[in-house]
């Protein structure tokens, strides 16, 4: 597997959603502060990312150059290769691109994406759900930039680092980034409204689209139950596919909300299969407007194990409204 998606790893979306670790991918138990900053203006440049040298043609392998140790003392953008682009990303915003990365400390090349020449990119989310050190990086980007950035310690990955990926704890961090697309999402979903069924909890939306569930006075189901609410006309979702989803999840016995995107600024990104069962079987196969609610009986989400974090028993069934906002094709490993 790759082992660029642990560098877009989503720490700030509660664990209680992933289906399961990789040894690839950082978790730092110290993280990175939240991205509010991040997207509130657009990185300015400095002599440190000025001076770090990069040569190539937008879309394929840089070549980078600079004198180690790098040390800001805040983060530093600069744009190396000016896009024509016309989509500015701002906080919610989608942006596909290929980075390369470095650590700025030791000079050594830590992750690489494969680049567009093969059809591959990686997303990120412009808001609370990614590093810092990356919001900063592609926040205000259009399409055909070429950004390079010098993160401090604490925008790439907090206090700990990263270590499984060759980031010490105080390492500064260069990313090296090709913008190949700004995508500005809905921020609900806006499908036609589909009838209610029958012993399904129900739900109520607030002004700004964030859904309240009301458990039914029943036993819970003890199969998986998926209907959508609302019907969107977007592409269709398919298995292995990244989606953007703005989501609540509550506990049917007791009715408590254990997570929910609605918190953050920006959807929620991640692949079908990087979640448990029966939240990527509520998704697949819907289309992006859609809204859909999903009862996950024990089996279909985390099983007799539980999620302690979470406040999730092994004997928990789940429901989630989850507003399908954007999909893409994941990048082949």
């Amino acid at each position: 597997m790759s082992k660029i998606p642990a560098l877009l790893a989503i720490v700030g979306l509660t664990l209680a959603l992933t289906a399961c670790g990789s040894s690839d991918t950082p978790q730092p138990t110290d993280a990175a502060p939240a991205a509010d900053a991040a997207f509130a203006e657009c990185t300015s440049p400095g002599k440190i990312s000025d001076a770090v040298d990069v040569t190539g043609d937008f879309g394929g392998v840089p070549t980078v150059d600079f004198a180690e140790p790098l040390d800001p003392s805040s983060t530093q953008r600069t744009v190396a290769i000016k896009g024509t682009g016309t989509t500015e990303a701002g906080g919610g915003s989608l942006v596909a691109a290929s980075l390369s990365v470095y650590n700025g400390t030791t000079g050594a090349v830590v992750q690489e994406t494969k680049y567009p020449t093969d059809g591959s990119s990686e997303t990120i989310t412009v808001g609370d759900t990614f590093l810092p050190g990356l919001v900063r990086a592609v926040n205000c980007a259009v399409e055909g930039d070429r950004i390079v950035t010098v993160s401090t310690t604490e925008d790439a990955f907090g206090t700990t680092g990263a270590s499984e990926i060759g980031i010490a704890a105080g390492d500064s961090v260069v990313f090296v980034i090709d913008v190949i697309s700004v995508t500005n999402l809905a921020d609900r979903a806006d499908g036609v409204d589909q009838p209610a069924v029958d012993g399904l909890p129900t739900v109520t939306l607030a002004k700004d689209g964030a859904p309240t569930i009301t458990i039914p006075d029943t036993e819970a189901p003890t199969e998986l139950k998926i209907a959508p609410l609302k019907l969107g006309d977007g592409a269709v979702v398919a298995d292995g596919d990244t989606v953007s989803v703005e989501y609540t999840g509550v506990i049917w016995a007791s009715g408590k909300t254990f997570d929910s995107s609605w918190t953050t600024v920006g959807p929620a990104t991640f692949a079908t299969n990087r979640v448990v069962p029966g939240f990527g079987a509520a998704l697949v196969g819907q289309t992006v407007g859609s809204q859909v609610l999903a009862v996950l009986p024990p089996a279909e989400g985390y099983g007799e194990a539980g999620n302690d974090q979470a406040g999730i028993s092994g004997t928990d069934t789940l429901v989630f409204v989850v507003d399908i906002v954007g999909t893409a094709a994941t990048p082949a490993a």
